[in-house]
């Protein structure tokens, strides 16, 4: 276990210790926690315990509950009977009956419980109502920061962070200030491919201040890390570290950001979309259809919370022998089929080079280690072509 105190601001700090120390008895997630819930509960029914009981029911489609949404607005509970006020922020009528719904069932299965009234009222009409929580509202531009880009793939094993590291290293080495955020919180690997893993530091305002090498500024969650200990994290958390990782840290003043995302389209993908609006993304695939199929979901994800698809990076492209033999290992055109089929740009193919795996297992990216060579440059001119569309 780490003490996040020791190199957090107030705010992460805050979080991650208090959302760390509440595993130990938060209810549903251990047997033991919901014998003492139960206990409370007959014990004593009171505004606390309804609180408590609603903190199960989901608003529909996100993760969080009603009550951290901070939706639950009067509770009433007396002589066995319990009246609830829920007020909405959009006008989405079947969100609205989900939640009464699920509401009416929390309270029912409280001991002691014999009437439920739950009224779940909707916002005055506007001219542009909505049909549901505008999950954009909270997007706010990172002062300093010229371009953010998402790097993203479907499915792991794909070759992303490798992407993602030696991207940002081609563009500092294009001459820019670049950032490189790794939001693999589950899995993080950018401190090794980058050869540092050092604490942030506070700075006078109290963010923390980015670690950087091979001159791109840094963050991840293996820099608070120890060792090999695991994040073993429900997704608010997740989201909640992610902006933290963004507007809790001094990123400076830089061209470009790059955000190393997860595979899939989870928690973190869709954190960050919701924190700010991103200049768009960078799809990695590999040739082959089982790549490309998964690939797809994660581009209909981006066009689906409006962020720009930047182009698609075909890595592990093709092997080149001793000998000078050719070898399609995973097949080849795949990445740049998929961008005609799906109108966008192709930026360019990563053939399978030993001297990328070797330079990323000793944290010194190709482009730093060997700009001139090969390798290096299918990335340095992958990142031209994504400067000229960023400007």
């Amino acid at each position: 276990m780490f003490d996040v105190q020791t190199f957090a601001p107030n705010g992460l700090a805050t979080f991650l210790g208090a959302k760390a120390r509440s595993l130990a008895c938060n209810p549903g997630l251990t047997d033991e926690c919901s014998i003492q819930n139960q206990s409370r509960f007959h014990k004593m029914l009171n505004e606390e315990t309804v609180r408590q009981a609603l903190q199960s029911v989901k608003y529909p489609g996100y993760s969080r509950d009603i009550v951290s949404f901070g939706l639950v607005k009067q509770i009433s509970a007396a002589n066995n009977a319990v009246s609830v006020l829920i007020q909405l922020t959009s006008g989405n009528s079947e969100a609205a009956q989900q939640i009464k719904n699920d509401c009416e069932r929390a309270l029912e299965a409280m001991p002691g419980v014999k009437a439920v009234h739950v009224d779940v009222k909707l916002p005055a009409p506007t001219s542009a109502s909505a049909a549901g929580p505008n999950p954009w509202s909270q997007q706010s531009p990172v002062p300093g920061i010229k371009r953010m880009v998402a790097v993203a793939s479907g499915k792991g094993g794909v070759g992303k962070s490798t992407t993602s590291v030696n991207l940002a290293c081609a563009l500092r080495h294009l001459g820019a200030a670049v950032g490189l955020l790794d939001c693999d919180i589950y899995g993080p690997s950018i401190p090794l491919m980058m050869g540092i893993n050092q604490r942030p530091t506070i700075s006078d305002r109290e963010k923390l201040v980015p670690p950087a090498n091979h001159g791109v500024r840094l963050m991840s969650m293996g820099f608070l890390l120890d060792g090999d200990s695991p994040v073993i994290w429900r997704g608010p958390m997740i989201m909640k570290t992610i902006q933290q990782f963004i507007n809790s840290v001094e990123w400076g003043d830089l061209d470009y950001l790059l955000v190393d995302l997860p595979p899939g389209t989870g928690d973190a993908q869709l954190s960050l979309c919701q924190t700010v609006p991103l200049d768009g993304g960078v799809i990695v695939t590999t040739p082959q259809e089982a790549s490309l199929g998964v690939v797809r979901k994660g581009i209909a994800m981006f066009v689906k919370v409006n962020v720009p698809i930047l182009g698609i990076v075909e890595n592990m492209s093709y092997f080149q022998t001793p000998s000078g033999e050719r070898v399609e290992i995973f097949g080849h055109g795949g990445g740049r089929a998929e961008a005609e089929r799906q109108n966008v740009p192709f930026l360019g193919e990563i053939p399978l080079f030993t001297e990328i795996r070797v330079s990323g297992d000793q944290g010194i990216p190709i482009v730093v280690s060997a700009p001139d060579e090969a390798p290096a440059q299918s990335f340095i001119r992958i990142g031209e072509a994504l400067r000229e569309k960023l400007g």
